[in-house]
């Protein structure tokens, strides 16, 4: 049998496959639909230090091979999210993975030095980089922000920290850079391309928000672009997401230097397509005669 435990920071994942935040709600929504102790670790969905409405209705509309979402982060705030939701997430039996995104640099310190007392708490990823919040600039897309973001927060938890990349950027291997020499564990990339879509009988938006985030297998070969580049130019873990639907897009992402991946829009989709990728690794695997995993990372052959 391959193996295809791998290491985020301090965390070990049985295998590579994790779910992106905000595809997977706290996990509690899929229970049903997934057994979550087949998934490497579950990222859960974006929370800020209050709670937030999101942005006006309609939030989500299909485009060419992708979807648009103008969520906004809309969630609880992490008071609730500390009493409600990491019960349950604290007993499922995978690594868990807490996406938060705050206004400044204090509500992440904030929020990371309240979660670095929680066991059940594996992980904390900087959700710097959502296109669906009204700033003039986000955290991902300025070095100096990310880097002093990053920097905070690892001043206060010694849990992994991975922080999550925008591809709405000129150069992402320099941001990802920043995020490395402020202390992170890994870098994850990409997250939703900024987009929007019309209808021409009413000559209105299709989303609310006027603009929102592009996922699906659209962004796929531009999110693989991004995450060789920066594979190539840091030192810590790349987890690689952008319209992955199968086992072989996940090897792709592999090969071009991710460690692991997060499926996002696919879960949508086929809520069991987790597994399915796993087990799709395993056949690749054993057809190439690999025994793990760390032997294809970044094996791409140029």
């Amino acid at each position: 049998m391959a193996r295809l435990g791998v290491k985020i920071g301090k965390i070990r994942l049985k295998n590579p496959v994790m779910v992106a935040s905000g595809t997977f709600g706290y996990a509690k929504e899929f229970e049903q639909l997934v057994n979550l102790k087949d998934i490497g670790a579950v990222v859960t969905k974006t929370i800020t230090l209050n709670p937030r409405q999101g942005n006006p209705m309609p939030r989500i509309c299909e485009t060419s091979s992708g979807i648009l979402n103008a969520i906004g982060l809309q969630n609880e705030g992490i008071d609730n999210f500390i009493k409600e939701k990491m019960l349950y997430l604290g007993k499922i039996g995978a690594p868990i993975v807490v996406s938060i995104s705050g206004g400044n640099v204090d509500e992440f310190f904030i929020m990371a030095r309240r979660l670095n007392k929680i066991k059940a708490v594996d992980a904390i990823e900087l959700n710097i980089s959502c296109p669906n919040i009204k700033h003039k600039c986000l955290v991902a897309q300025d070095k100096d922000a990310t880097y002093e973001v990053v920097k905070a927060v690892r001043k206060v938890t010694d849990k992994a920290v991975v922080t999550k990349l925008s591809p709405n950027v000129t150069d992402i291997a320099e941001i990802a850079k920043a995020a490395e020499d402020a202390g992170s564990d890994a870098v994850s990339l990409v997250n939703t391309f900024l987009g929007m879509a019309i209808d021409i009988n009413t000559r209105e938006p299709k989303l609310g928000n006027i603009t929102g985030g592009l996922s699906g297998p659209c962004i796929k070969p531009i999110a693989l672009r991004m995450v060789y580049e920066v594979s190539k130019n840091i030192h810590i873990p790349v987890i690689g997401m952008g319209g992955i639907m199968s086992a072989s897009d996940a090897i792709e992402f592999i090969l071009a230097g991710a460690s692991a991946i997060q499926i996002g829009t696919a879960n949508f989709i086929e809520p069991g397509v987790c597994k399915k990728i796993v087990k799709g690794i395993e056949v690749y695997f054993k057809k190439h005669k690999i025994e793990k995993i760390e032997d294809i990372i970044g094996g791409l052959k140029v």
